[in-house]
């Protein structure tokens, strides 16, 4: 069945941060990645699937060389909150021994995931590992995985827009906004 985009606009209660807003952001995070990586042998992780449409946006924010290897994991299936236990469905294709890891993230909510793969990376010998997320919701956070580079705080609200989804739907929606209750509950 065929879910129109303006059908989805009517699911979001209200929109916490504009296209603009995240467009701007993601200049700004990419000058400074573009910066701090100067001559380093630079990997992007993208985590799978949230962070699909913020790692295309920051790859044509960094003016550097850097390749991009693609992870997919899971701990929400069709849930609104993580589950805590970290499904690995796609590895890693590199090796990243020596490398310069900047796994890219959508969000982060507990952080059990993030604090679970950056863990899992760092035991493959790379040269560093670092965590660049576009938005975190820190009431939520259980563990600190202290991105090295952030986007936006936002509140502990269920989000979609900008690569998030609920079961599969709204990741093409250019905003985060918040998606009404009666959508997931």
């Amino acid at each position: 069945m065929a879910y129109p985009m303006k059908d989805l606009h009517a699911d979001i209660e209200r929109i916490l941060l504009t296209k603009e807003q995240l467009d701007e952001k993601v200049k700004e995070i990419g000058r400074q990645i573009t910066e701090d990586y100067q001559g380093k042998n630079l990997l992007l992780v993208s985590v799978l699937k949230g962070s699909v449409v913020f790692i295309a946006d920051i790859m044509r924010a960094i003016n550097l060389p850097y390749a991009i290897d693609l992870m997919a994991v899971s701990s929400y299936g069709d849930h609104t909150k993580s589950s805590g236990v970290v499904k690995i469905n796609l590895d890693l294709k590199a090796d990243i021994e020596g490398k310069d890891i900047l796994i890219i993230e959508d969000i982060i909510d507990s952080g059990l995931t993030l604090s679970y793969i950056k863990e899992l990376l760092q035991g493959r010998g790379p040269r560093s590992v670092e965590i660049c997320s576009i938005l975190n919701k820190p009431d939520c956070n259980k563990v600190d995985v202290n991105p090295k580079y952030l986007g936006f705080d936002i509140p502990a609200e269920f989000v979609v827009g900008y690569g998030l989804d609920y079961a599969e739907r709204y990741r093409g929606l250019p905003y985060v906004g918040v998606l009404k209750r009666e959508i997931y509950e």
